[in-house]
């Protein structure tokens, strides 16, 4: 089964999420709910104390209670403000504190996921769920829940005052609201899949344009402009018409509040003046059901708004929890060995891998390397090298057979304390935009600049380096953009240096150097080799003349293995490749500017060392 294959999420476990993350925050949710309680219970006091001035007050002269009355509604004004205050101020930190925590937590499982995940998915989708859909939550663990509860309880609260004024008209007004509450619970369903429809689609959008924007000096240089335009203009009009209808399922809730609002005034209007004509109600009693009917109102209308905004919290969740449920790449060295510090003996036995079912890569690969040696890989493009490096790196896993370090299984220990002895310089030389002591520094936290120097120095970077102005503290830019290919190679080399491995992996080290930049550095790859066991990628066949084994990759398979001069004197396939090189080297030489064709090779028919023909 595909680790990073995504599972479904229902709604059971998007409430659980919820729950566990109020749970999280109770303190503050239980202090804010006071509050909004406290609130709530002074917010009554106004329109209950119009039915005493317009009755007492006002109808029977009692100008006595009009003092008591004024400061009793004055002081419940500064009770709801001093609670409304206190009420955003826990609130919104819980909710930011909830954010930033959902963040935490969501980027640092998804920075342990499998290469191959990362190999499938825009990093601009991941930026989404870990930035976007996060950010959701607010209305959780912030004012909404807490709004949604005290709605909740003020119209409770207004319906009981209700009742006791006129419980023939409430018992209307209840049957209306219940229809509306059924409406608004069909809303809530409905919306639900269009919230998380839209921020699958908003984290693709941000994919594209991330990819586009990382990616400009191809766009330009293809002159594809107008196609990137055209590209993010289907995405945002995908966008626009999910949240179009978003919005139109949003304000048909928002018209059927009104509507409810507009028949419970009607009501009040027809039912309430008979019963005062009756003489079952008074001015005053009038007066104070209308002040209570806009506060159960009210409160009914803010829930139609703040349940959409939960509803799309718990759509956030949702993508969040597909996130989470992804098994991560230590998840199993709980139940695994310690590895220890290594020799660096790496075995391969009977190892295949493919990456699609049916469509192997690699094909019973078999050989070992001993400790403090090199072995290089040599083949055409797609013969399997820079997967069978990705396996020695743990980046992935032998289908079938096993990756043997110091005589025993990778797949047995623990695979962080393994990495930590391994550090590569691959061919996409990826650097941080960060200074160069930082990018050379990341290998090995708490370096001390003198370390940082010394490593560059092994790798020749510290020529280029000192005369910059800023030193070791010029910013490189993204990827290292401002930096040529050569010097961000070097600073690569000078990280893997640093890092002090007992393994080595060097990817096309070399590839972006000139010549006369190549000898530069061969020396410090030298030391940089001596005493560890290394791993070299290399089409350039004259840098790997000193590995202590050459194996000739084709189509996922070892068809040639042994010393540089071993392998010529076969005069099999790594011959072809020397003197194929050899020669474009040749006239390179000669005919600096003409473009030259070498003849065709002879076929050869090789044998590995297994004796299968190839």
């Amino acid at each position: 089964m595909d680790p990073t294959k995504k599972k479904s999420v229902s709604a059971s476990v998007a409430w659980r999420e919820a729950r566990a993350l109020v749970w999280a925050h109770r303190r503050r949710l239980g202090i804010g709910l006071a509050l909004m309680l406290v609130s709530r219970l002074a917010g009554l006091v106004l329109p209950t104390s119009s039915k005493w001035l317009i009755d007492d007050v006002l109808g029977q002269g009692r100008t006595d209670l009009l003092l008591p009355i004024a400061l009793a509604a004055g002081a419940a004004t500064v009770v709801q403000a001093v609670a409304a205050f206190g009420l955003s101020q826990i609130l919104g930190v819980a909710a930011q504190r909830a954010i930033a925590d959902m963040r935490k937590r969501v980027q640092a499982h998804v920075i342990r996921l499998p290469v191959r995940y990362f190999d499938s998915t825009q990093t601009g989708v991941l930026i989404s769920r870990v930035m976007n859909d996060a950010d959701g939550i607010r209305n959780l663990v912030g004012t909404g829940l807490v709004q949604l509860a005290g709605g909740f309880v003020t119209a409770i609260l207004g319906m009981g005052v209700l009742f006791w004024l006129n419980w023939r008209l409430t018992t209307i007004t209840l049957l209306v609201l219940g229809v509306f509450g059924g409406g608004m619970a069909y809303a809530f369903r409905t919306l639900r899949p269009l919230f998380r429809e839209r921020g699958k689609i908003n984290a693709e959008v941000t994919g594209r344009l991330t990819e586009a924007l990382g990616g400009i000096r191809v766009v330009k240089s293809y002159t594809a402009e107008k196609r990137e335009e055209i590209i993010f203009t289907k995405g945002a009009h995908r966008l626009f018409r999910n949240v179009a209808k978003s919005m139109t399922g949003v304000s048909a809730t928002t018209a059927g509040s009104t509507v409810v609002v507009g028949v419970i005034g009607v009501l009040m209007i027809w039912l309430g003046g008979q019963a005062i004509i009756a003489g079952e109600m008074t001015l005053g009693d009038l007066i104070m059901y209308i002040f209570f009917i806009g506060l159960v109102a009210a409160p009914l209308v803010s829930i139609a708004s703040i349940g959409t905004q939960i509803t799309e919290a718990f759509a956030g969740l949702d993508r969040i929890r597909e996130i989470l449920d992804m098994p991560r790449e230590m998840d199993a060295d709980a139940d695994r060995l310690s590895i220890g510090e290594i020799r660096g003996e790496v075995a391969f036995e009977g190892v295949w891998f493919e990456y699609n079912p049916g469509q192997p890569v690699l094909k019973n690969v078999s050989f070992r390397s001993a400790p403090s040696t090199t072995t290089a890989l040599v083949g055409s493009s797609g013969s399997g090298k820079s997967t069978l490096i990705s396996i020695i790196m743990a980046f992935n896993h032998p289908t079938k057979g096993r990756v043997l370090v110091d005589g025993r299984d990778l797949a047995d220990v623990k695979l962080m304390e393994y990495r930590d002895q391994v550090a590569s310089v691959l061919q996409d030389n990826f650097l941080f935009d960060g200074t160069i002591a930082e990018n050379v520094g990341y290998a090995k936290p708490g370096a001390t600049l003198e370390d940082i120097t010394a490593a560059c120095k092994v790798a020749h970077c510290d020529e280029f380096i000192s005369q910059f102005p800023d030193g070791y503290s010029t910013v490189v830019g993204e990827r290292g953009i401002k930096l040529s290919g050569g010097q961000r190679q070097r600073v690569s080399i000078a990280r893997a240096v640093l890092a002090d491995p007992r393994i080595l992996i060097l990817d096309e080290a070399t590839s972006s150097l000139d010549s006369e930049s190549e000898q530069m550095i061969q020396d410090g790859l030298n030391q940089l080799r001596s005493g560890r066991t290394t791993f070299v990628i290399a089409h350039r066949l004259s840098t790997i003349r000193s590995a202590d084994q050459i194996l000739v990759l084709e189509a996922g398979e070892i068809v040639e293995r042994g010393t540089h001069d071993e392998l010529l004197a076969l005069e099999g396939r790594y011959r072809q490749l020397y003197d194929k090189q050899y020669q474009l080297e040749i006239n390179r030489f000669i005919n600096p500017g003409e473009d030259f064709t070498p003849e065709p090779v002879r076929p050869v028919v090789a044998a590995s060392q297994s004796g299968s023909a190839i």
